[in-house]
């Protein structure tokens, strides 16, 4: 279901809201593309794309600058009360999570960097496995949460918050894989501390994904759903607008 934020009487005040929403959605964007770059740089190991990713993290602090300036603005000049107050709470919430996941895009960029601009040998396929596999998960979550709050769609994120948490189930599994990895030699120490940072900032990425779903149900049904997924999901999921 697509929603709108307009509807008020003065137009200009629907155009601020649009464009709030529409400089998070533009932030959503770079967010998701380091993302993208920085697994896509421990694919094709590469050091010039994990540099890439370091490079462009301070235009993601400047995106999150300027939300919140004209977030203050929006506040300071309209007094939004009702829905159009948790648009902005849910909007301002979104922007500190997506400049968290740019943080653990630009680790991630940073981990790579820390292996393949080094003199050691270069880290087995199996012990990178499963950054590979946390990877895909993690970037068709943030892509589903990006395209609910795009939509204002609160069913669709419902469907994210009250699936199976499959990423927490692999970090677990990948965390025992790492240890009989290390029993059987010792020698891949360094790069399996290096794994586990990196699929951690894996899993940190699905959980700031999991709030963006949150902040758009909190918009369209008024329910703060934080540590308490499993109440929502077993009666209010779908729940129409208040």
């Amino acid at each position: 279901m697509h929603r709108s934020l307009e509807g008020h009487t003065a137009h200009r005040y629907d155009g601020e809201l649009n464009s709030l929403h529409l400089q998070m959605l533009e932030m959503g964007g770079l967010v998701m593309d380091q993302v993208n770059l920085a697994l896509q740089s421990l694919h094709d190991r590469s050091a010039t794309l994990a540099q890439n990713v370091v490079e462009r993290e301070h235009e993601v602090d400047q995106l999150e600058r300027k939300m919140d300036n004209d977030l203050v603005a929006v506040i300071a000049k309209r007094a939004p009360v009702a829905r159009d107050l948790r648009v902005i709470i849910a909007i301002s919430k979104a922007t500190t999570d997506l400049e968290r996941i740019g943080d653990e895009a630009a680790r991630i960029a940073n981990l790579a960097l820390a292996i393949y601009d080094s003199d050691t040998a270069l880290p087995g396929k199996n012990l990178m496995r499963d950054v590979g596999i946390m990877g895909q998960q993690v970037t068709a979550m943030l892509h589903e949460s990006l395209e609910s709050f795009d939509t204002l769609d609160a069913k669709r994120a419902a469907m994210l918050i009250c699936k199976d948490n499959e990423l927490e189930i692999e970090f677990q599994s990948s965390l025992r894989r790492l240890a009989t990895y290390l029993l059987e030699d010792a020698r891949n120490v360094g790069h399996a501390i290096h794994t586990v940072l990196m699929i951690r900032s894996i899993e940190r990425i699905g959980d700031h994904a999991r709030n963006l779903a949150e902040y758009i149900v909190y918009i369209i049904q008024g329910k703060d759903i934080r540590h308490n997924h499993a109440a929502y999901c077993e009666t209010d999921a779908g729940a129409d607008e208040k």
